[in-house]
Parts: C-alpha cells; structure tokens; sequence
C-alpha cells in the first residue's frame, strides 16, 4: 500500500493498538492519508509545572539581591495592559544616582528565541510609561537584561543562536555585573545564574571559584586542590598523560 507497511500494521494502526508500532511505521501511516503527526511529552504532571516555578522564582531572587546590594530598588512581577499588549514584566529596576530604569527578563528554558526577543522588546518599549505611572520614576536610560539558569541546555542554545543573541544582549558575564555597580548608559545583557537555592548548587560554587583562581594567577592544580575542584577535561588528560609516561 501507500504507506509502505502491512495490511495488518493499518488495521492495528485504526484500532490505537500502536504500542509495539515503530515511530516510523505510524509516521508513514500518517503521511499516506495526509495527516499530522504531534507528540506531546508530559512529566509527572504538575511537578513539572512546580520545578519551573521554583527555578523561575530562584533565579529572580538571585538577581533581585544582587541588584539590591548595588543600590538599586526593585519591583516584583509588574503586570501591564497597554493598547492590546499584555504581560508581565518579571523585574523592574530603578537605579535613582543615574535614573536608570532596567527591564529583566527571567526564562528557566528558551521554548522559542524569536519569541522570547519579540517579548523583552515590548516590555523595554511599554517599561518607561509604566515606570512613571505607577512608581513615579523618570529614567534617563532604559535598559535590558536577561537572566537564565546557567546549566548546559541554556548555554548550548544561547551558543547555537549566537548571531541573534550577539545582536540583543551584547554584553555578558563580568561586563554585565560591573554594570549592575556603576550604571552608565544603556546596556543590554545577558547573564547566567544558578538555579538552585545559594549553598545547595555545586555548580554555581565552582563557577566563583574558577574566577577568583585565574584572577589569582595560580597554577591550576594548586587550584583544583584548594577548592576541591574537579580539573578540566583537557587538564585530566594531561595529568593521566604524565602520570603513565605516554
């Protein structure tokens, strides 16, 4: 037949018995009647829902102390409604020395970049008329930041669409923190944070102590000794090369 499968695998297929099918065969099966094949992945139903939200609600805690500590004065979950534009912005910041006005978007996960673009776009835009009405802040600069989970997934899509965030969110890491300090001008950056709780995330721990060690110039296995630290992939090769004489 057109699908390319059996007699039987079709009949199987009309009754939903398609538990020992391959995706393959139901994947042909569909084309040869032109339909639509969606597969939909669900995880423990609402504990997924759950971890999103404590990512989502660590990250911006994170952020929110940071800012804080530098001086600025923060503003939670700021919905809007402005000419058919809905939303909500997840963190709205206002640096009084240098009227500065800073937007912050948090994403635990990057479903769509184009999406997640379009959308801190219209806040940036929406930000200053809200700004004043609702707290009486005139800024002088508008600017933008980006907040995501500093785990694998994000950083390989940040990297895979590296033109587009390169072009909105220029600035990165310690360019980003030093900026947070001292405002100056508009800025638009992306910064990466741990998204567990401070003191229950290895990952965030080494991350500060990489830094403080280059910064410090000393070798790195003195590094990885005195922090605990696991050396790199290519600095276990090394160390296994010169341990076996090969």
């Amino acid at each position: 037949m057109k699908a390319g499968v059996s007699q039987q695998m079709v009949s199987e297929f009309e009754l939903g018995h398609v538990d020992r099918m391959s995706l393959g065969a139901i994947r042909r099966i569909v084309r040869a009647v032109d339909g639509h094949l969606s597969l939909t992945f669900g995880w423990r139903g609402a504990a997924l829902d759950r971890l999103l939200d404590e990512r989502h609600a660590t990250l911006v805690s994170r952020i929110k102390r940071l800012l804080e500590a530098a001086g600025w004065t923060c503003e939670l979950e700021v919905s809007y409604s402005e000419y058919g534009e809905r939303g909500s912005i997840d963190l709205l910041a206002w640096h009084e020395p240098s009227r500065t006005l800073l937007v912050i978007e948090v994403k635990t996960e990057l479903g769509s970049v184009e999406a997640t673009l379009r959308k801190h776009d219209e806040k940036v835009r929406l930000a200053p008329s809200i700004a004043r009405r609702r707290f009486g802040w005139a800024p002088r600069e508008v600017s933008r930041l980006l907040v995501l989970p500093d785990l694998s997934t994000p950083r390989r899509q940040v990297g895979r669409f590296a033109d587009l965030f390169d072009r909105s969110y220029p600035v990165r890491g310690a360019g980003t923190r030093s900026w947070l300090r001292e405002p100056s001008g508009e800025i638009r950056g992306l910064v990466f944070l741990s998204p567990t709780t401070q003191g229950g995330d290895r990952r965030s721990s080494v991350a500060v102590r990489r830094v403080r060690a280059r910064q410090r110039e000393r070798p790195s296995h003195e590094s990885a000794q005195s922090t605990g630290l696991s050396p790199s992939p290519g600095q276990a090769d090394a160390a296994s090369t010169t341990a076996t004489g090969r």
